[in-house]
């Protein structure tokens, strides 16, 4: 694909989130050299006047409408089953009952699978179709499994899933009413993804693992430029967000980045707050630390499927 003649501009690079190193962005990529998440970068400068609230407004309920900083070139290669735009949700008795003069609720239960992973799995996908990966792979916790299986079939493209044997049997039966390929593992997410890694390298997969490619963030920032909007032009003051590998909080802090080089917004910035599970919550440990990164949590447990994961490849950048 020649990127200077499609319809959408895309990312002008990839960056290395420790080392600032970019990359060419037209192709399959990883992890930097470094063994570090890469980001995608755009021109912001040369779709300020076309990407303005305003302009978004009008365009259809999806995270689609933030097309000009999204890494799809090409609109045939979408993958969509219309995920985004979930609603917020006010719940002034829940905040009476908390203490806070006002709360919203993002249910992003409302997604096409039932969680927001579908943001994330849309556009990797969708990337990975477009950049010419033929057959998928990811490890899962949760609900990611389910969401990839259902936008790998989507697409037209198998996909492996590698998943805890205590996975809950709901997401399971989604696997399988999808057609993806499901093994089942005697341990936890970090297991998986060693089995995923392996036979990606043997077999030519391309793995989806949380931020081991560079685009399921690019889908969940959509959630920073929703709420902007839902919440008439400002963003909250505070949001607090369950973790697990931190994709969704990740992605926020660098929608609000570009919102601010877009004109948007300004320089202040919502306080994140990242909740985890008392038995499995290693980020949780490092903030109270005082670290830069989080060593791996030992003996992981937690009822929350979904958050039972013991060690990020992000946690610098949370």
């Amino acid at each position: 694909m020649n990127p200077h003649n499609t319809p959408m501009p895309g990312a002008r690079f990839l960056e290395c989130a420790a080392t600032g190193d970019t990359l060419e962005s037209e192709q399959l990529a990883g992890l930097s050299a470094a063994g570090k998440p890469l980001l995608a970068r755009y021109d912001l400068e040369a779709v300020r006047h076309s990407l303005t609230p305003a302009a978004v407004a009008g365009r259809a309920p999806t995270l689609w409408r933030y097309q000009e900083v999204l890494p799809v070139r090409d609109p045939a290669c979408r993958v969509s089953l219309g995920e985004g735009f979930t609603p917020l949700v006010n719940s002034p008795r829940l905040a009476r009952r908390l203490g806070l003069g006002r709360l919203w609720i993002k249910d992003e239960g409302q997604n096409p699978t039932g969680s927001f992973k579908d943001r994330g799995l849309c556009m990797a996908v969708s990337r990975a179709l477009e950049l010419g990966a033929t057959e998928l792979a990811i490890p899962s916790a949760g609900n990611a499994a389910g969401s990839a299986a259902a936008y790998g079939a989507a697409a037209g493209m198998p996909v492996h899933v590698v998943v805890p044997f205590d996975t809950p049997l709901p997401i399971l039966a989604e696997i399988r009413a999808l057609g993806a390929d499901l093994q089942l593992l005697d341990g936890l997410i970090s297991d998986c993804g060693a089995v995923v890694r392996q036979r990606c390298e043997r077999d030519g997969w391309w793995d989806l693992s949380t931020l081991k490619e560079p685009y399921r963030v690019e889908g969940k920032k959509t959630m920073g430029y929703e709420l902007f909007e839902q919440l008439g032009g400002r963003l909250p003051d505070a949001i607090v967000y369950p973790t697990g590998g931190g994709t969704g909080l990740i992605g926020m802090w660098k929608a609000f980045e570009e919102m601010e080089a877009l004109g948007w917004i300004g320089t202040g910035r919502p306080r994140m707050f990242a909740v985890q599970s008392t038995g499995c919550a290693p980020m949780v440990r490092a903030w109270e630390e005082g670290r830069d990164a989080a060593p791996t949590w030992e003996n992981a447990e937690t009822y929350a499927a979904g958050l039972r994961v013991p060690g990020a490849v992000g946690d610098f950048l949370i």
